[in-house]
């Protein structure tokens, strides 16, 4: 039995859940989400709560979706009323960033600036090399991050480089001179 996949989910004032043609569909006062019903899942929609269940709980490969669709489906609820953000730190003589219209610019010491283009739905802004994304779908908002992130990555010597505002970077010391005797 999923401990996490039994828990009902409780849908916020201003919230709707509808099924219609195999997809779920999650409208709140910031938007709208859906995503396809897998047919080993069955999803009941009741008094401002969506329950998810399986057809036989005996079933390994049927109780791991069980716990998934529960997950994805609460991240929904949550994004449409809340929304996510991710915080990326820059760090490095020179390095900076700015978003033109749909575009983020980030001058990262290579030879040329990287131009990347924001996704739709996705809202990003600068301010004091502090990138911050956000957005009503949890994966997309992590998959920018990631992406951004990995035009440059931290590295461990000087800490320069990209990384989460909540992320340590282990620091490295740096070569010794080798003592003559």
């Amino acid at each position: 039995m999923s401990r996490l996949g039994k828990l009902p989910i409780e849908l916020p004032e201003g919230t709707t859940a509808k099924i219609e043609g195999g997809f779920i569909v999650v409208k709140g006062k910031l938007g709208e989400l859906k995503i396809a019903m897998n047919d080993l899942v069955s999803i009941k929609i009741e008094d401002k709560q969506i329950c998810v269940s399986v057809k036989k709980p005996e079933d390994k490969s049927q109780r791991s979706f069980w716990g998934l669709y529960r997950s994805l489906i609460n991240n929904m609820v949550i994004g449409v009323n809340d929304g996510f953000t991710k915080k990326l730190d820059i760090s490095g003589v020179g390095y900076r960033a700015t978003v033109n219209g749909q575009k983020l610019i980030l001058n990262l010491g290579y030879s040329h600036p990287i131009k990347y283009n924001i996704p739709q739905g996705i809202e990003v802004k600068v301010e004091d090399n502090i990138i911050t994304i956000s957005g009503i779908d949890k994966q997309l908002v992590g998959e920018v991050a990631s992406q951004i992130r990995k035009t440059r990555k931290p590295e461990p010597y000087k800490g320069k480089g990209i990384k989460y505002d909540d992320e340590i970077v282990r620091r490295k010391v740096g070569k010794a001179a080798v003592k003559s005797e």
